[in-house]
């Protein structure tokens, strides 16, 4: 099921917001500043181009400067990502056959808020790998 869900997403909207997030990422990485800020749109735009059968995790290796980048990221980023996403999983769920791609977006808003310190896994091992 969840790979037709994939399916069906990819061509809906993953695919435009994986761009979306890519191109953000790349935009990014332009400043040595800004690489791990690209580095955490990247791993949002894999999210999104997937999301069924995946969720996200705390890392619990992540130490103050993933705080730090996250409270930047929230004032800069973070909260136009998730009224986006916010916007978009409303109108999605108004729909029976939007109602799992609506959900879809509202996973998406913890890891757009706060992308730094978070890992994506499968859903059937829901816990970070340890290093």
């Amino acid at each position: 099921m969840k790979t037709i869900l994939n399916v069906i997403w990819l061509v809906l909207s993953g695919f435009w917001l994986f761009l979306a997030y890519l191109a953000a990422g790349l935009l990014l990485c332009i400043t040595i500043i800004g690489i791990p800020f690209g580095i955490a749109a990247f791993r949002i735009g894999v999210y999104a181009l997937w999301p069924f059968g995946y969720t996200t995790v705390e890392r619990r290796d992540a130490g103050a400067p993933s705080c730090i980048g996250n409270v930047l990221w929230l004032v800069l980023a973070g909260w136009w990502l998730a009224i986006g996403h916010i916007v978009t999983g409303l109108l999605l769920c108004i729909t029976i056959i939007g109602i799992p791609f609506g959900i879809a977006n509202f996973k998406l808003i913890p890891v757009s808020l706060f992308p730094l310190g978070r890992e994506i896994v499968p859903t059937d091992r829901p816990f970070a790998s340890s290093w």
